[in-house]
């Protein structure tokens, strides 16, 4: 499976992977899968950061560095189409620009979206894996 970790889900696997439901952490684990994050989620976090919303050691560039280290992750950039993509989903989604874009992200690329956005699973046109579980 081709999996897009949301912001807060990578977050979660390297700073509290309790909070990661038992088919979540597996599927995470499993060497066949192929674990991707969006730049969006680096804008996140560190929007985070600022706010004191989250804290880690260090600068966000090297929390980052480390955490596609640590996981493996493959890096899927913004792009055009999916800027274009992202208003223009299918039926009705939230405003949030951020979800937005990762939502037409894992559309544009196949992705399926790693997420506990509750808006985002209930949203039928994106292939999601709750975290929760």
């Amino acid at each position: 499976m081709r999996l897009l970790l949301d912001t807060h889900v990578w977050f979660w696997t390297l700073q509290a992977p309790e909070k990661l439901g038992k088919r979540c952490r597996a599927e995470l684990e499993t060497t066949a899968n192929t674990l991707s994050v969006a730049t969006i989620s680096t804008v996140e976090l560190g929007q985070l950061q600022t706010t004191e919303r989250i804290a880690f050691k260090g600068t966000v560039e090297a929390w980052v560095r480390r955490g596609i280290e640590a996981l493996a992750l493959q890096t899927v950039e913004l792009s055009h189409p999916i800027a274009v993509l992202a208003y223009a989903l299918p039926g009705t989604f939230h405003k949030d620009p951020a979800d937005r874009i990762l939502v037409a992200t894992a559309i544009h690329h196949g992705l399926t979206l790693v997420t506990a956005d509750e808006r985002i699973l209930a949203f039928p046109h994106a292939m999601t894996l709750d975290a929760r579980r």
